[in-house]
């Protein structure tokens, strides 16, 4: 997650179910499972966080830290288990006889937090909602799919000047038919389009969220395991939540309630895990990767995941335009980066070098991409020769060291950024530093509005299991992650014909082209795929990553 949209829902080949295995556990083979899971029922479970990004609404959540706190509050229409297969909560029955028109059945009797009763109609306001422009959520186009979202989702000028213009105030597309059914029209056939509706952006609405979203982001009252605690969200410090007794679905706590504890500096959230001040963290500092498991014995886990790292180039930095000059640079760029040593060195072999530019977790991954090879592998001759070529076509500014942004709260953000930075240095004779931010939501800030010096690291978790959910909200124009602002006609065009694919190796073939179409303009360089880590305290037992490398809240207990 974490990390904007304008989807077309999803590719056939995209969805089904993930093939992700554990790596095996952590701490000499013990697992969360192999952990005395008995504890306190009521005990508040404390976890490594950060502040939020944006206000907690469901469709303008997109990163990570808010993201984990949104999914604890809300209870959709599907949820994912932790191998990735999605499993019915709310939804009584998602059918369809032709596969653009569904109809959407719900379970009765089930209510907000503020006992307001959870209808077909709490879906429906928040889809408009969330799809209509002046609502300027993050998500909004994970809603462009459905009948008539262009008209509520117009807009009046170019670029930046762009200001909602909506023409309609909600989708010809939806339909409340009664309490507990409600009908979707898609603007095309998909035949997986239940498969996303796990997804945040989709969960529904009290009315008051509608009617004064700026107060009910700060406060929101949601269905979900948990609701909002009683010291609720202390910016910059913490966001406490306490169990829902009223939830009823697969992920009923085992515990009393989660505390996300906000960290600018991981390695001091690393320290309190071992002085069993915090209870659980997912992510391990750079520093500690290789002591983890003798750290924290029988206390820690890993796995596969559907989790990337890209070092992504802003096209309106000097040098990186869109242009002749700015494709040579960011060859060169790519080609000075040594991937396999980095991930030996650095993560200990906790990561993979890429080799596409989405999850090779993923179902119908495929790592023949066009022109891949050539630019992911180590080549500083190669890479000198290009970055030379782009110095005929304009000298490079060398007043000013290339900078490269990255957050202090990301595990291991320190140690492969001075690595990369180093490997510019040595490998294209130019000066190159890291450039911290102490608040991810603050790094984040400043990629939205343009205010970056240089490159910037960026990094996807996947929002449910699709090989179109990693380019999509990434890489379509105006997408809502698209945070680079990159776009191609040509990769738009590939994707929708990915989605309207009539077979899985139609579609499969499909993402393969828009990936090649992204190594020829190279908006941003795939660096590793993830094995995900988790530890935690002694205190603490059932801790589990899920298919995505997201600890699974409900399922930890405290003693």
């Amino acid at each position: 997650m974490r990390f904007s949209r304008t989807s077309k829902a999803i590719g056939i080949a995209a969805i089904a179910a993930l093939a992700l295995t554990a790596c095996g556990g952590g701490g000499g083979g013990t697992s969360s499972n192999g952990t005395d899971n008995k504890g306190n029922p009521e005990a508040i479970i404390t976890a490594y966080g950060g502040e939020p990004q944006k206000p907690l609404m469901p469709a303008d959540t997109n990163e990570v830290f808010g993201g984990r706190v949104v999914e604890q509050l809300f209870q959709g229409l599907r949820s994912y288990k932790a191998d990735g297969t999605a499993e019915n909560e709310l939804a009584e029955s998602i059918d369809s006889t032709d596969n653009q028109n569904w109809t959407i059945k719900i379970k009765t009797g089930t209510k907000f937090t503020n006992d307001e009763a959870v209808t077909a109609k709490s879906f429906v306001d928040a889809w408009n909602f969330a799809a209509l422009s002046t609502s300027i959520q993050s998500n909004s186009s994970f809603f462009s799919n459905i009948e008539g979202y262009d008209a509520v989702s117009a807009t009046e000028g170019e670029g930046d000047a762009a200001k909602p213009a909506p023409k309609a105030q909600t989708m010809t597309g939806l339909k409340v038919v009664d309490d507990s059914t409600f009908t979707v029209k898609l603007s095309a056939p998909d035949p997986d389009y239940p498969e996303s509706l796990g997804y945040s952006a989709f969960m529904p609405l009290p009315s008051a969220a509608i009617k004064d979203p700026k107060t009910y982001g700060q406060k929101p009252v949601g269905n979900g395991p948990y609701k909002m605690g009683p010291d609720g969200w202390q910016h910059d410090k913490s966001i406490s939540l306490v169990k829902n007794a009223d939830y009823k679905g697969p992920r009923e706590p085992k515990n009393g309630g989660v505390t996300f504890t906000f960290y600018t500096d991981v390695n001091s959230a690393y320290t309190d895990i071992q002085g069993d001040t915090l209870d659980v963290m997912d992510g391990v500092p750079g520093n500690y990767l290789t002591t983890y498991k003798t750290d924290l014995p029988d206390h820690n886990t890993e796995k596969a995941s559907a989790a990337n790292s890209t070092l992504n180039i802003p096209s309106y930095v000097p040098g990186f335009g869109n242009d002749e000059e700015g494709k040579l640079r960011r060859q060169a760029l790519s080609l000075a980066i040594n991937r396999e040593e980095i991930c030996k060195v650095i993560f200990n072999g906790t990561r993979t070098p890429a080799v596409a530019f989405v999850s090779p977790s993923l179902q119908n991954f495929d790592a023949n991409i066009p022109g891949a090879a050539d630019l992911l592998k180590f080549d500083a001759a190669k890479a000198q020769d290009l970055w030379a070529q782009a110095n005929k076509i304009k000298p490079w500014d060398a007043s000013k060291p290339l900078t490269l942004s990255y957050n202090t709260s990301g595990a291991g953000n320190k140690e492969w950024i001075d690595a990369v930075a180093n490997q510019f240095k040595t490998n294209l004779k130019i000066a190159a530093e890291g450039k911290p931010y102490a608040q991810f939501s603050a790094m984040l800030d400043d990629r939205q509005n343009k205010k970056l010096t240089g490159l910037v690291r960026a990094g996807w978790q996947w929002d449910y299991p699709s090989i179109y959910n990693g380019l999509a909200p990434l890489y379509e124009s105006g997408a809502s992650s698209n945070y680079e602002q990159y776009s191609n006609p040509e990769f738009d065009k590939t994707l929708k014909e990915a989605v309207a694919a009539k077979s899985p190796d139609e579609a499969k073939k499909k993402y393969v082209d828009a990936q090649a179409i992204l190594f020829k303009d190279l908006p941003n360089l795939p660096l590793w795929d993830q094995i995900q880590q988790a530890v935690w305290s002694t205190k603490a037992s059932g801790v589990e990553l899920d298919w995505r490398g997201a600890i699974v809240y409900s399922n930890i207990v405290k003693s």
